[in-house]
């Protein structure tokens, strides 16, 4: 009889003492034994799947306290107050951010330093101080937890710029394991996690992405009536509280309006409101004090509320990992729950106008220029370019990306000794930059491949991340209208380029020249990622131009692909 390993168990044994858990799910013990064993991971697990517990448990068997970084103060006094409320010494959560006054952060680093703690809590903002830095090195951490770990990445929607740093920073914390987690990471958003980070050969484990209890729904509106037609059918259908997503924040606060005045209370949030205006929504939302809440995507990341009941866009999402984060709000307490897509044509414009233009080659010649006077803080290069922290640190994140810019161990920017001059550097960085944007289009035209599919939406969704449903999902429209009689006679479909193409379960299905996952050349678009198979179908991944759907016979018939040697 072959042995669980002695790290299995102890963790099981830690699961069931510390927190009640009589198991843990595989994905769970996976990536905790590579903690265990002193290993960065990426931990990709969706909304609710138990991603707090992959660094939770291991850390009440490490020697040294557990450092967790995380975007959100709300999200963070969720944890620390779930910990806590166990009301064992082990599982004793602090926190510094700007949240305490200086006594009461003076406080947690002391309970810390004395082992009446093992949980640190703290924000990219509070390490990116010197004095900081040095404090929570000198606690000689045994981890670092990198919650929300999309934010670091530029494709991501939540963006941070105040990530950026983090790879410098945990560096300078004498590099600990790390465990990054994410409910959504798509193959471009996992790359920029572990370049920016810095892991090293990490364990990624990516697991329970599809989630049975979601029924998936998509109409194409002809009309703004329709789709506001549609959106009244589901709310007097559904019971609350529940979702509604818009793109823009005007839209937001028109739509609360519209609805308040048809009898269905809703307040508004978007990311241009106050943040105690923004704090309090939150907390009343979570109170079941706001039925239907209007938002842009500013609003949902970190909630800890399982009886959402439905999840409904209004317009088409800008990429299916923003989508897929979005939906993963509803039904967490594994009740039913729907996802609503109502969309047009015309959204698709506006996504591209979203995406943006090129960015300005004289402000990043002059940012260059900058950077090679001296190493400088963010605040200074604000005040002396002018620009908003969110365009600086996407500039910043292309100078660096080319080589002309770097993050000193004081958290000061700079210029690296070898950097191409400022002109050649602005160069670069905007090819750089129109590189992202065509890779940017292409994920909005994956997600309307997702709108327009008349094949499994499940299957068409995980698709984008990698992985692969062995079946149709069976809780997607499609699905219940019947696949087969969606795909025409001829088998041929008539939608959009796209990864959901057809298939149905009689769908003819060619040979699939290269596994999925394997890397594969094309002599024009360069190198790229299998990502899977529809049908006669392929979708693969390249860097330079995003996510291609490549007909499987044509691929064989005349050689467009190679193995990536």
């Amino acid at each position: 009889m072959k042995l669980p390993p002695l790290h299995a168990i102890r963790l099981r044994r830690a699961a069931r003492h510390r927190f009640g858990w009589r198991s843990l799910r595989p994905d769970q013990l996976t990536a905790m034994r590579a903690v265990m064993r002193r290993r960065d991971a990426l931990v990709i697990l969706p909304t609710g799947g138990g991603k707090s517990a992959v660094y939770q448990v291991p850390a009440t068997l490490l020697t040294g306290p557990t450092v967790v970084i995380s975007p959100l103060l709300a999200l963070q006094q969720d944890q620390i107050t779930a910990l806590n409320d166990r009301a064992q010494p082990e599982l004793r959560a602090v926190r510094i951010s700007s949240a305490e006054s200086a006594g009461q952060q003076a406080a947690a680093l002391d309970e810390i330093r004395s082992r009446r703690a093992r949980f640190l809590f703290t924000t990219p903002e509070q390490l990116s101080n010197p004095k900081r830095l040095a404090e929570v090195r000198a606690l000689r951490p045994a981890l670092v937890a990198v919650d929300e770990a999309h934010c670091i990445s530029a494709w991501g929607h939540d963006f941070r710029p105040d990530y950026l740093a983090l790879g410098h920073l945990i560096r300078e914390l004498g590099r600990p394991p790390v465990v990054a987690l994410t409910a959504t990471a798509s193959p471009p958003v996992r790359d920029d996690i572990v370049g920016r980070l810095g892991l090293r050969r990490p364990r990624v484990v990516v697991s329970g992405l599809d989630r049975a209890n979601l029924f998936l729904e998509v109409a194409n509106c002809a009309t703004e009536d329709y789709r506001w037609r549609r959106l009244l059918a589901l709310l007097r259908a559904e019971p609350r509280p529940g979702i509604v997503y818009v793109p823009t924040r005007r839209a937001a606060e028109e739509l609360a309006e519209r609805l308040t005045g048809a009898d269905f209370p809703a307040k508004y949030y978007h990311g241009g409101m106050p943040g105690g205006a923004r704090e309090n929504l939150h907390e009343d939302f979570l109170a079941d004090r706001v039925p239907i809440m209007v938002a842009t995507s500013a609003f949902g990341m970190g909630i800890d509320k399982p009886n959402i009941r439905w999840v409904v866009h209004m317009a088409l999402p800008d990429a299916p990992d923003s989508y897929l984060q979005e939906i993963g709000r509803a039904g967490r307490d594994r009740g039913p729950a729907r996802a609503l897509l109502l969309w047009r044509a015309e959204d698709v414009g506006l996504r591209r106008y979203f995406t943006g233009g090129a960015p300005d080659p004289e402000e990043l010649r002059d940012l260059a220029a900058l950077l090679r006077d001296g190493p400088t803080t963010r605040t200074a290069l604000r005040e002396r370019t002018g620009l908003g922290a969110r365009k600086l640190g996407q500039l910043l994140a292309l100078l660096e990306r080319v080589g002309a810019a770097d993050t000193r161990p004081d958290n000061r920017l700079g210029s690296p000794r070898y950097a191409p001059k400022p002109v050649d550097a602005a160069t670069a960085a905007l090819a750089e930059a129109e590189r992202q944007q065509t890779v940017q289009r292409s994920r909005t035209d994956m997600m309307r491949a997702f709108a327009e599919t008349r094949s499994c939406r499940g299957q068409t969704l995980l698709a984008y991340f990698g992985e692969r449903l062995p079946k149709p999902c069976g809780h997607c429209d499609n699905c219940h209208a019947g696949l087969d009689a969606a795909v025409s006679p001829a088998g041929t479909g008539t939608t959009r380029g796209g990864f959901g193409r057809r298939g149905g379960r009689n769908g003819p299905r060619a040979e699939e020249p290269f596994p999925v996952h394997s890397a594969v050349r094309h002599v024009e678009w360069g190198s790229g990622m299998v990502l899977g198979y529809e049908g006669d179908r392929m979708t693969v991944l390249f860097d330079e131009v995003g996510y291609k759907t490549l007909s499987v016979r044509v691929v064989s018939a005349q050689g467009l692909l190679e193995p990536q040697r």
